[in-house]
């Protein structure tokens, strides 16, 4: 077998915050997959780094009183916990600050330039009046020009996937102050990506196969010519002004590079950081970074998400090739998680909080099952639905995988001295039938086919286990006479349970190694599936290996925080605080708990209260907690709000009736649908001596969709 040299990254996470579900996603993905090349015998290296530079970090360290060093830094702190956490293996996590992106990057740049591919242009760019500089890319909204969708960033639309200039939005505003912005000249570096050169090799890297499908044809409708003949591909403006906290352009002072110019050499910069530290001298690579990169035995593969496409299927791929450098064998990209058909968006708090996945107990390798079970190699949306997680998990994993040998060993260690016994000629069979499968399944893991894969091996756990139903072990362990019959039924189990777990390993890395461990194997690999362990071989003392989810986890994880329920939260104050203590020495403290800080006007005005009509009310099945309003909020249509009142209120009661919600609050996904706002209510920091919650009501001749001011 030729041993394959895998260079494998994922899209780089911008580092103003923690994870999302949606990172852990691709993440697990393209996890699965380089640890299928390994069981494979190939040589992997997986690595990945912050996104440290642009406007919103710098903007963001100011707030924070440090510098955007010491905030990335901060960040890059608390990644490691989600990583191991979800047992995700990468070789290397790096910077985009490091030293090697700085040198990657303005050398890739100078080959640019001597490829005659960098142009210097005066262009009129938006200036925020207010705060007295030029505005980035991502801190203007306005109305997409291509197909007129409301508050889009000013160099890309959400909706449609169109690329654009901030100049050509329509209504433009900046996201910082809100004033509409002002041109003001400047001169710019531009990648002149509609040369020809570039169009034309652009043409057919995208088309040869390189792209799903599906991307290659979308990637087509970038080329298309416009009214004046020429090509859709524009050229990229590659640079930003002072303030700006990134990469400085060589020979260009008060220039820096735009972020998504120097993000994607960050895969590199990673690449050479790990050789740097001798990473791969343990796997007997002596081979330098450079020579590793000019080497055409090296296969380079990038998962991302659909949302960046346009920069990595056209910018990416002509830099490299332009600066002389290797391009990507492919482009794997995926789609959103959403949760319940919710679109998922960390701009719009909606989500899986990974951590608190975690802290609660629930096992990291469940997730890694279900989006293996939900992941093609198509750009599709995963949805996480928790009733179907709760069911795929227990039935899958649990009732068919687990179930085998549970339902097996105890007999080979009590009956049997833990050792196996020969197989019946059904037995056999069935484990032959597994063993063919192997290559089928490595062809799955190959192509990416997860949800594929993770069918067929449950499809040969149902096959077990309907052989374990015929031959009845329980009842082959009451009658002597079946003693050979038992042991060879349940030695069966044990070898299929071995190729089961040989298949799940990429999922499930974590458990298959107590597998391992139980059975006394050495780590699985794909060429161990024609193996047998063979009559003789001995076990260990079985352990149960995975528990089943307990949906109320679900319910936990989907819980509301209290100030989302309600305005006035009834969370009591710490005990240890002056307000606790004054609040029982007398009545002055205004509903048992301290005002909160002091805020200006300003902060005040950012939240937008509007009185609302509440056109319907139901409780929601599976919670005492809440219930589900329909709000009518002088909008073109109606909102949905969960709120945690069902012990105070019943829903016929509510109909009808005028309230106040905060209009401007991120939605939020929760187990039982999208919560688009928050109804204000009030009540006693010391609920169980005033116990009570008080939905708000304005004074009559108020209408739905006012503003309260």
């Amino acid at each position: 077998m030729t041993v394959r040299q895998l260079f494998v990254t994922t899209a780089l996470p911008y580092a103003n915050g923690n994870f999302h579900i949606g990172h852990i996603m691709e993440y697990i993905q393209a996890d699965i997959w380089v640890r299928f090349q390994r069981m494979q015998g190939h040589q992997v290296y997986f690595v990945c780094a912050d996104d440290a530079h642009g406007a919103p970090i710098m903007i963001a360290a100011q707030k924070a009183g440090i510098t955007p060093q010491q905030f990335v830094a901060n960040i890059a702190k608390g990644r490691q916990p989600y990583l191991e956490g979800f047992h995700i293996a990468f070789d290397n996590w790096h910077s985009t600050d490091g030293p090697e992106n700085h040198e990657l990057a303005q050398q890739i740049y100078l080959d640019l330039e001597a490829a005659g591919l960098i142009e210097r242009r005066t262009i009129e760019q938006y200036f925020d009046p207010e705060k007295s500089m030029f505005l980035p890319d991502r801190f203007i909204k306005g109305i997409c020009p291509k197909c007129a969708s409301p508050d889009q960033y000013g160099d890309s639309c959400e909706n449609c996937g169109a690329v654009y200039s901030p100049t050509d939005l329509l209504h433009p505003r900046s996201t910082l102050s809100g004033a509409t912005p002002v041109l003001k000249s400047s001169e710019h570096f531009f990648f002149k990506l509609s040369h020809p050169k570039c169009v034309e090799y652009l043409k057919t890297w995208t088309q040869d196969g390189k792209l799903q499908s599906e991307v290659a044809n979308k990637v087509k409708e970038w080329f298309t010519p416009n009214e004046d003949g020429l090509t859709g591909l524009s050229d990229w403006d590659i640079s930003r002004d002072a303030p700006y906290f990134g990469i400085e352009i060589p020979n260009a002072p008060g220039k820096y590079f735009y972020v998504w110019l120097d993000a994607p050499v960050g895969y590199l910069a990673s690449l050479k950081n790990y050789f740097a530290k001798g990473g791969p001298l343990a796997r007997g690579e002596t081979r330098s970074f450079e020579n590793f990169m000019a080497s055409p035995e090296v296969e380079q593969y990038h998962f991302i998400g659909k949302d960046i496409t346009y920069f990595h299927t056209l910018f990416w791929p002509a830099m490299l090739h332009f600066s002389q450098r290797k391009t990507p064998n492919n482009i794997f990209v995926h789609g959103f998680i959403t949760v319940s058909g919710e679109k998922m968006s960390k701009s719009r708090g909606t989500g899986i909080d990974p951590l608190k996945y975690l802290s609660i107990g629930m096992n990291p390798e469940w997730m890694r099952y279900y989006i293996a079970a939900k992941l093609n190699a198509r750009v599709e949306d995963v949805d996480f639905n928790p009733d179907d997680f709760v069911a795929r998990v227990n039935a899958d994993l649990v009732g068919k995988y687990i179930n085998i040998a549970s339902r097996s060993a105890g007999f080979i260690g009590k009956l049997f001295d833990h050792r196996l016994g020969a197989l019946s000629p059904e037995g056999q069979a069935l484990v032959s039938q597994l063993q063919g499968q192997a290559s089928s399944i490595a062809q799955g893991y190959e192509e990416r086919e997860f949800a594929k894969v993770m069918r067929e091996i449950m499809l040969l756990a149902d096959q077990v286990n309907a052989f374990v139903d015929q031959y009845k072990p329980w009842e082959a362990a009451k009658k002597p006479e079946l003693r050979d019959q038992l042991w060879s039924t349940c030695s069966t189990c044990i070898e299929c349970f071995r190729l089961l777990s040989l298949y799940l390993k990429p999922v499930l890395p974590q458990l298959v190694s107590s597998v391992e461990a139980f059975l006394g194997v050495e780590s699985l690999r794909f060429e161990h599936a024609t193996q047998r362990l063979g009559a003789g071989w001995e076990i260990g003392n079985y352990k149960h290996l995975m528990q089943r989810v307990d949906p109320a986890m679900l319910d936990q994880l989907f819980e509301l925080e209290p100030s989302r329920e309600i305005a006035a939260s009834n969370t009591p104050t710490p005990s240890n605080s002056p307000s606790a203590k004054d609040a029982s020495a007398g009545p002055f403290i205004p509903g048992g708990e301290a005002i909160a800080p002091e805020i200006s006007i300003d902060e005040f005005a950012k939240t937008d209260l509007r009185i609302a009509l509440i056109t319907a009310c139901e409780a929601v099945e599976g919670s005492n907690k809440l219930l589900r309003l329909t709000l009518d909020v002088g909008e073109e249509k109606t909102r949905q709000v969960f709120s945690g009142i069902a012990k105070h209120y019943q829903p016929q009661d509510l109909v009808g009736q005028l309230t106040v919600v905060v209009a401007n609050l991120a939605p939020r996904a929760m187990k039982f649908g999208l919560s688009e706002g928050m109804v204000l209510a009030a009540s006693h920091a010391q609920e169980k001596e005033h116990p009570g919650v008080f939905v708000l009501t304005p004074w009559p001749g108020a209408k739905p969709g006012m503003r309260i001011h």
